[in-house]
C-alpha cells in the first residue's frame, strides 16, 4: 500500500478551503435589486391561477342565472297585497306587492341602511321601515324619506301558468 492515499491532502482540518469566505455574504445594491426583481417574479407567476379565478368570478357576475322560484298563485294575492318570501336564498327574505291587474314588484325586504325589516303599508301605499322610519318608493324600490341612500335590491318577477315566480335579481352598480 502506497503513502499516497493515506495522507490528508491539505494541512487544514476540515475540506472548505476551496470556499472563497471573502465577502461572502455581502449583498451590493445590485444584487439586492437582482434578488428583488426575482422574488417578485416568483410572485407574480405564482399568483396567476388566482388572478384567473377572479376574472373568471367577476365576469361571471353580469349574467348570473337564479333558479326560477314560485311565490304565490296569482289568485291569491289581491291588488294591493303583499306576500314575502326568500330569494335566492333561503335566508334573502323578500317582499312581492301586486300593485294592479298585471303589475307585480318584489324587492329585498332588508332595508339599505342598517338592514331592518321593510314593510308594505297597504293604507298608504309605502314600504317603510320601521327603525329609522325610512320610507321607499313602491314602484321603483328608491328611497323618499328617512336615512337610507340606496334603492332596495329588485327582484325580478315573471307570471306564468296562473303564478308568480321570481327569476333574478338586479344588479346595481355602485
Amino acid at each position: 500500500m502506497s503513502d499516497k492515499n493515506n495522507k490528508v491532502p491539505f494541512n487544514e482540518d476540515n475540506y472548505t478551503h476551496n470556499i472563497n469566505r471573502n465577502n461572502e455574504r455581502k449583498l451590493d445594491r445590485r444584487g439586492f435589486m437582482k434578488t428583488l426583481v426575482g422574488a417578485a417574479g416568483v410572485f407574480a407567476i405564482s399568483s396567476l391561477p388566482f388572478g384567473a379565478l377572479a376574472a373568471k368570478e367577476l365576469s361571471g357576475l353580469s349574467d348570473k342565472k337564479y333558479q326560477k322560484h314560485k311565490i304565490t298563485d296569482v289568485k291569491s294575492i289581491s291588488i294591493g297585497d303583499a306576500v314575502d318570501f326568500a330569494f335566492p336564498g333561503e335566508h334573502d327574505s323578500a317582499i312581492l306587492i301586486r300593485l294592479s291587474e298585471n303589475k307585480y314588484v318584489a324587492y329585498q325586504n332588508a332595508c339599505t341602511h342598517l338592514r331592518c325589516p321593510v314593510f308594505w303599508k297597504k293604507e298608504e301605499g309605502e314600504m317603510i321601515c320601521p327603525c329609522h322610519h325610512g320610507k321607499f318608493d313602491v314602484k321603483t324600490g328608491e328611497p323618499i324619506a328617512g336615512p337610507p341612500r340606496r334603492p332596495l335590491p329588485e327582484i325580478y318577477v315573471k307570471v306564468e301558468n296562473g303564478a308568480v315566480y321570481a327569476v333574478g335579481v338586479k344588479r346595481y352598480e355602485a
